[in-house]
């Protein structure tokens, strides 16, 4: 599944967005920091996100000071409207009419005030691991210590985020995830942003949304306190809360598969069965880690002594069995299902 990466003018500066995928649209509103194009690289990223892209576009974007976007960000930026002005932005720069959203942690407060001003635009939301009440997260003097610690310290400050994010996860699979926030955001612009994610208020508009809203939330999650997914259940109308165990905050590090189960089908995503090991031939296997790798065939033929037919014939086989329609949908299959 290939990534596209282009560009958009926002009134706030220019904003880097990706899309994956063919067919109606699904928009993701950026979270705290990210980048388009780091992000993808990353298999378990791609794992995640496949499945959301099968018979879809997938758009999601950075933020302004983040990832491929414009690194500068000036204060008056850093407010909720602004955040909204510039999805306004990219989804006029697109054509888009109407279309379901899916908001991750900040990204969910984003996209309840888009879709309480916008009542009409938004087929449905997904607020995952989200809030609409920063402020709500920590008392004040733990929200400031936290921005002074990212402000001062990036490298010791990504740590701790990383400890709060995924605190399931080992302690590789958290430094991996320290070096993506670094990667995404200077020092100074992620201390801001995340004055900014405490500062977000969105309940006045969770009042409003009017579309089907399916919250889901870990009730261990240690960066978004579940009190606050409860809280923003109870002020969508009819909004349904789907609890999931363990204290992961983002969904691609750990507990990926819980999630997509959680979330796919109000979503429409049919995710069929996972392949096991013994769905797939010791060959097979091999097959696809190279596969995962980003190898052609003709690269796997050379490495396994074998023909570029034979290669593009085990490629086959494994999507049929896998029932996946390109390469990176398999990988990312069988990436969740723990084959890989």
């Amino acid at each position: 599944m290939e990534q596209h990466v282009r560009y958009c003018a926002t009134p706030e500066g220019r904003i880097a967005y990706a899309t994956v995928g063919e067919g109606p649209p699904l928009v993701l509103p950026t979270w705290w920091c990210s980048h388009v194009e780091a992000d993808w690289s990353s298999p378990r990223f791609r794992a995640f996100l496949a499945p959301l892209a099968e018979g879809r576009t997938l758009i999601r974007y950075d933020r302004l000071g983040c990832g491929a976007s414009e690194r500068s960000r000036p204060p008056q930026t850093l407010t909720l409207d602004a955040e909204l002005e510039v999805l306004e932005a990219l989804v006029r720069h697109l054509g888009l009419r109407r279309f379901p959203v899916l908001g991750l942690s900040c990204g969910a407060a984003i996209g309840v005030a888009f879709a309480g001003r916008h009542p009409g635009v938004v087929e449905r939301l997904v607020a995952l691991g989200g809030y609409v009440h920063g402020a709500g997260m920590a008392p004040q003097n733990v929200r400031t210590s936290v921005v002074a610690m990212v402000r001062a310290h990036w490298g010791l400050g990504s740590r701790m985020m990383s400890e709060l994010f995924l605190g399931d996860a080992d302690a590789n699979v958290r430094a991996e995830f320290a070096t993506a926030q670094r990667a995404a955001a200077r020092a100074d612009v992620a201390a801001d942003l995340l004055e900014l994610v405490y500062r977000l208020d969105a309940r006045a508009d969770a009042r409003r949304v009017r579309c089907p809203t399916l919250v889901a939330h870990r009730r261990g999650d240690r960066a978004v306190p579940y009190r606050l997914g409860r809280q923003l259940a109870a002020l969508v109308p009819d909004a349904e809360l789907v609890t999931l165990e363990g204290r992961n905050h983002v969904p691609w590090y750990a507990g990926a598969d819980e999630v997509l189960d959680a979330i796919g089908p109000f979503l429409g995503v049919d995710r069929g069965e996972a392949p096991s090991e013994e769905d797939l031939s010791a060959r097979e296997v091999e097959v696809l880690r190279l596969v995962a790798d980003g190898l052609s065939d003709a690269d796997i033929a050379e490495q396994l002594f074998l023909s570029p037919h034979t290669v593009h014939r085990h490629v086959a086989n494994i999507r049929a069995k896998l029932r996946q329609p390109s390469r990176a949908a398999a990988v990312a299959h069988a990436a969740r299902a723990g084959v890989l």
